[in-house]
């Protein structure tokens, strides 16, 4: 049986290994001059190739289609993606289960991956584009690139989304499901920054905040709470729990959402208003401006202030216990609203894609063109931060190419 698989991202990789395992004749096609492009920059170039939780933990994660990753996630567990890497890269995990290479090099886990591939006899093209996949009778029959081509029984399309352009994801296999007449769930950017309304934020670019909760609320309804770290930059907040975030908003209609911030959120509110008196008693004779750097980071205090709607130039003894309360409401919640999310250039990951409902998540293959399978970020299945994603790529590409 001859499978051309579509992109050698991890997903690509784990197919065709799987693939070629199972005793197929397989061939690997990537328009990129090498392998992995995009797991180079993941993780800021260490990749956070996995997380070390359970099943159960893992859908947890996972925002758009969880239910569909079920089976998947169950047959090529974080746990046994891990042994599969394990038995030719070590490993390590640091804080929130994140697991990178011991050697904190992306392309450890590329070489891994490739090695897999020698190993059981893919053939690997390289710098070379598909221009169509072809069917006759509704079964795959051949594949066409700009140099030659290929008969083959089936395709795995593992082309990404289209973040990060410049590794190669320009949304080619959006336009494969589409000449068969999948639906696309339109592309969105997920995990990326925020842009924000007003310009306070621009006092605040580059403080980074740590131990903080962030919450999103469609009207009155709490969609979304993390707690972690935040960046204020020159557009408005980024940061992991920003990122998280972004990934519940990129459907939303903005105009309808606001964040709130819990600067101090292991103080409850009877908490804070009970420091900030000391605060004040502490420094009695100053202004309310001068007496919270015990509190808050410096460039914060006027922002919050302005936010509680309270004048800083009151001096402590004059402050009134309805003017306290605004600034401890400004303080745990202080409130932001979005105007956009960042370019999905900039987004870690793509949200949409191939609409799951039509492929079998048993086997990956699509419900409408017998012989056409997909994995990966193409699919309409995305999570947090976290090794997550490429989890995703690995648990679909498993069984994928195992279909």
């Amino acid at each position: 049986m001859k499978t051309v698989v579509i992109g050698g991202g991890p997903a690509g990789l784990i197919s065709a290994y799987f693939s070629a395992l199972g005793g197929n004749d397989t061939v690997l096609i990537e328009k990129n001059e090498k392998l992995g492009k995009k797991l180079y920059i993941t993780g800021k170039g260490r990749c956070n190739v996995t997380n070390d939780c359970t099943e159960e933990e893992f859908l947890e994660n996972v925002v758009s289609n969880p239910k569909f990753l079920m089976g998947a996630i169950y047959r090529f567990s974080p746990d046994a993606f891990m042994s599969f890497l394990e038995k030719k890269t070590p490993l390590k995990t640091e804080r929130g289960n994140r697991v990178y290479p011991l050697s904190d090099k992306a392309s450890d886990i590329t070489k891994c991956l490739e090695s897999y591939l020698k190993e059981v006899g893919v053939e690997i093209k390289l710098s070379e584009k598909v221009l169509s996949i072809d069917q006759k009778d509704g079964q795959i029959c051949s594949v066409t690139t700009e140099f030659s081509k290929i008969q083959c029984q089936k395709v795995i399309v593992c082309t990404g989304g289209v973040s990060y352009q410049s590794t190669g994801s320009t949304g080619d296999g959006y336009a494969f499901a589409r000449s068969f007449g999948h639906t696309i769930v339109e592309p969105k950017p997920a995990l990326c920054g925020i842009n924000l309304k007003g310009d306070f934020y621009k006092s605040l670019q580059g403080i980074s905040l740590k131990n903080v909760k962030l919450s999103v609320f469609r009207g009155e309804k709490e969609i979304f709470s993390d707690f972690g770290e935040m960046l204020f930059t020159h557009f408005g907040i980024s940061g992991p729990i920003v990122l998280s975030a972004s990934s519940y908003l990129n459907r939303c209609n903005l105009s309808d959402i606001t964040l709130k911030l819990d600067l101090k959120p292991a103080l409850s509110y009877e908490q804070l208003d009970a420091r900030i008196l000391r605060d004040f008693d502490k420094y009695k004779n100053k202004q309310i401006k001068n007496s919270l750097d015990d509190l808050l980071l410096k460039g914060l205090i006027p922002v919050v202030i302005s936010a509680s709607g309270v004048k800083g130039d009151i001096k402590n003894n004059e402050f009134k216990a309805e003017s306290r309360k605004k600034l401890v409401e400004a303080i745990k919640g202080f409130e932001m609203r979005p105007y956009s999310l960042r370019d999905i250039n900039e987004a870690i990951v793509t949200a949409g894609g191939v609409s799951v409902k039509e492929i079998n998540p048993k086997t990956m293959e699509s419900k409408l063109v017998k012989g056409l399978y997909f994995a990966g970020e193409v699919i309409d299945v995305d999570a947090l931060t976290g090794g997550y994603n490429i989890t995703i790529a690995a648990c679909t590409g498993y069984v994928a190419g195992n279909s």
